[in-house]
């Protein structure tokens, strides 16, 4: 059952590569350069099953996964890490930032209607930044959090948290969370978030999203001015009833045009005599 708050969804709060702009491997690609600086290279065995792990922990913070691919050898993971802060950024130089198809008008509009916009992202604050500008993107949104800016990355719930403290939203009640990875999700939903809702343009399929706490799953962002619209009680409610009368209206036409009832006497298999109208 969704839970909404009697004035709606107030902030939503989005991811940003793969939610926001157009994921093309960046991440996967600077993560392979960092594990590759460990001497974990292209073509081994050992490389494809740590990028099968940097596939499935997608969303969590960049030191998070790397010390699921080192574990308990926190020197390599902090060196992979900051093989991975240069090789990110490097690969943004080079590369033409898109936003999602139909992502800068949903913003406009999810703004328009009076929510909140928030990005969030357990990347570096230098990344948000970057990708920020590179998408003309600044403008569309209210606020910007990166790993920086809360305790923990994903699946914790303190990015959501903070972007509801630093919003002012009246509650978490008032959150929708918008994400493209399963660690995305779990955070939504470890904030008890009123809507945790996937987006099919990330890196994990909808089968990952919903297990991992989706309450709704849509192909983009685009979809969401819309999702949002009818998530709303003030819609919902005016819809049911609009409903119930049409069905009341409905209900009088046909009483209207039934006449009288008729009297049938139907024989009893007892011997006596029913009379019932219909």
């Amino acid at each position: 059952m969704d839970r909404l708050t009697d004035s709606g969804i107030t902030l939503v709060c989005c991811g940003l590569i793969g939610t926001l702009v157009v994921d093309d491997g960046l991440i996967e690609r600077s993560f392979a350069e960092a594990i590759a600086t460990q001497g974990v290279v292209s073509g081994t065995s050992a490389f494809a099953r740590r990028m099968s792990q940097v596939h499935q922990a997608r969303g969590r913070a960049a030191i998070d996964v790397l010390r699921v691919l080192f574990p308990d050898n926190e020197p390599r993971a902090q060196a992979a890490q900051l093989a991975f802060d240069r090789a990110l950024p490097e690969a943004l130089s080079r590369t033409v930032v898109q936003p999602i198809p139909g992502a800068i008008e949903a913003l406009a509009a999810m703004r328009a209607s009076g929510r909140q916009i928030c990005v969030l992202t357990s990347l570096s604050r230098r990344v948000l930044d970057l990708v920020l500008a590179a998408g003309d993107l600044r403008g569309h949104v209210d606020l910007a959090l990166s790993q920086e800016d809360a305790p923990r990355g994903f699946p914790a719930p303190d990015l959501a948290l903070t972007a509801v403290i630093q919003s002012g939203a009246g509650s978490v009640q008032d959150l929708a969370l918008v994400h493209g990875t399963g660690a995305g999700m779990e955070g939504g939903r470890r904030s008890a978030a009123s809507a945790t809702i996937g987006v099919l343009t990330g890196p994990h399929s909808a089968t990952r999203l919903r297990g991992a706490g989706a309450t709704h799953v849509v192909s983009s962002i685009a979809e969401l001015p819309t999702l949002l619209t009818d998530l709303d009680p003030k819609h919902a409610g005016a819809a049911a009833s609009s409903e119930n009368g049409a069905a009341a209206g409905s209900g009088a036409l046909r009483g209207a045009s039934a006449g009288p009832p008729v009297a049938v006497d139907v024989p009893s298999q007892m011997g006596t005599r029913r009379r019932l109208e219909h």
